[in-house]
């Protein structure tokens, strides 16, 4: 029988570590529990082979909270962000290309080349998400208020939305509401007349989605995506690579809690959480060791939470049924490899670090090629010209490759996790295969410039991360599966049905990306649980 804490983390994932952190902060004894070698969970660098940092999953800094920045003082515990510019460039067939550049009339006269009808159209646009950020921004670091309860807090909480939502307009409330219903295709349509502007904001709206730029909802999704504040603006713009590879963002975090006083521990898989008399009391590992905790946050995903970790006759059927219908098909690979040299882009020609090479660079020539790559996932299988998010730290960042070589991380749509017809262990170099000769077809010289190459299909990322299906957000975050409605409907404020058992993760509101609030915000409610005073 281990050491009773006050408090255990299942999970050393960057939400893990910060709700960790906040409840060290606080006085309470915690224990984090991680069942790799390494922290951070999706957000790692790895060295896939010697002398080769990669980033394996997550990839680029953006959506982290500032309060968890300046709380934690994960700059002072190694966090160094590297703003790049521009945010995109985005070649086409034809030879043009599109950037976004941190330079708002700079992006302007882009959008111009293409159409200047559609420049005009951005700033507008550009000016609505700023005014919907700035509604949605503050209930990203509080749990979500529901509108069906009698409870106090959700009372005053409604009552103080309504009023920011009064604050918003009636213009922009109404836009608000379109925008959770609507496509990011319909969206685009109404203020943009330009393909190739339309795409450059659209491929925003599908990141881990099961869903095409068609579906509705996914012009929410295009909002989640460009609240970006790596430097200090809102908009899709504003994006950043971490100094020493992502996996420093969970390295920081860890150093603050520790510092606060909490213990770590890898290597320490939790097999199941303890219930006894209907209340959460610590967790049993893989080893056969069990630790006591007076309560305990769940870094794990809904599904492996309660339908792995928790047993099932500790929760209510209908809660049981709600959670195997919480949809989290992983739709997305990652590609990541060793380079000898630049991508030599049709579009800018040149070996030489140039502005085409600084940030991310994306393969997604239209809407419709965005949608017919979508065509082919939701049939079962991986999609034949599929879109590509690449990025190259290793411009930036040096320490990550020998000198002469480049770390590449290409993100990819779409790849479902559950094959029709066969299985990922016979098709996971196919598609990469697909992934290389998709970027071929704008940089010839990608193939003979590979050194190294890994592909991560769903199934992998399942494995080696412990994303159930794949999914990179721990559920989709679509309008019907984010606020109160996450990951059920009665049970989005980070309590479980268990007393003492809390969720953490992304599949709590506001949901995935990098940024820290899933577990600031479940923290401080387990805090108020055990009668601190929050401010």
């Amino acid at each position: 029988m281990g050491a009773a804490y006050d408090a255990i983390v299942v999970g050393a994932g960057h939400n893990g570590l910060t709700a960790a952190a906040y409840l060290a902060r606080a006085g309470l004894r915690t224990l984090v529990v991680e069942r790799r070698e390494m922290v951070g969970g999706a957000s790692v660098t790895e060295e896939v082979w010697p002398g080769f940092k990669l980033q394996t999953a997550a990839y680029t800094y953006s959506l982290m909270r500032p309060v968890v920045v300046r709380e934690l003082e994960l700059a002072r515990h190694g966090l160094e962000v590297i703003a790049y510019d521009p945010s995109l460039f985005l070649p086409f067939p034809d030879g043009r290309h599109l950037c976004l550049w941190s330079d708002h009339a700079r992006t302007l006269e882009e959008i111009a080349r293409f159409s200047r009808r559609d420049a005009e159209a951005y700033e507008r646009v550009e000016a609505l998400f700023g005014r919907i950020a700035r509604f949605v921004e503050p209930m990203l670091d509080q749990p979500p208020p529901d509108p069906t309860s009698w409870r106090p807090r959700d009372l005053l909480g409604t009552l103080k939305l309504a009023a920011r939502a009064r604050g918003l307009g009636s213009r922009d409330a109404y836009a608000f509401v379109r925008l959770l219903q609507q496509s990011a295709a319909d969206f685009l349509d109404e203020h943009f007349e330009s393909e190739q502007v339309k795409v450059a904001l659209g491929l925003f709206s599908i990141i881990g989605t099961y869903g095409g730029p068609r579906t509705p909802g996914t012009a929410y999704v295009l909002l989640h995506h460009v609240m970006g504040t790596a430097g200090g603006n809102v908009g899709a713009s504003v994006w950043g690579f971490v100094r020493g590879g992502m996996g420093m963002v969970g390295e920081a975090i860890a150093a603050a809690a520790r510092q606060a006083g909490a213990d770590i521990r890898t290597g320490a898989e939790v097999l199941r959480i303890l219930v006894e008399d209907g209340r959460a009391v610590g967790v049993a590992l893989a080893s056969g060791e069990e630790i006591r905790a007076a309560r305990v946050l769940s870094n794990a995903d809904p599904k492996r939470t309660f339908l792995t970790l928790v047993e099932e006759r500790e929760l209510p059927p209908e809660f049981v049924t709600s959670v195997r219908h919480f949809r989290s098909e992983g739709t997305s690979a990652k590609v990541n490899l060793v380079l000898s040299e630049l991508p030599d882009w049709k579009a800018v020609p040149g070996k030489e670090v140039g502005f085409q090479h600084t940030g991310v660079m994306d393969i997604a020539p239209s809407l419709e090629y965005l949608e017919r790559a979508w065509d082919e996932c939701k049939y079962g299988w991986y999609s034949s010209r599929p879109y590509c998010d690449i990025a190259i730290p290793s411009v930036h960042d040096p320490t990550l490759c020998p000198p002469g070589y480049h770390s590449c991380s290409v993100f990819v749509q779409y790849a479902p996790y559950h094959l029709r017809e066969s299985s990922w262990e016979n098709e996971r170099e196919k598609l990469g295969d697909v992934v290389i000769d998709t970027i071929a077809e704008y940089a010839p010289n990608i193939r003979d410039a590979i050194v190294h190459r890994q592909v991560l299909t769903p199934w992998d990322l399942e494995q080696r991360f412990g994303l159930t299906h794949g999914n990179i957000f721990h559920g989709e975050i679509t309008p019907d599966q984010i606020l109160f409605l996450r990951p059920v409907p009665g049970w989005a404020r980070y309590r479980t049905p268990v007393p003492g058992l809390y969720l953490c993760g992304a599949g709590t509101h506001p949901g995935g990306g990098v940024m820290g609030a899933c577990g600031r915000n479940a923290a401080r409610e387990a805090l108020r649980d055990a009668g601190y005073r929050l401010r």
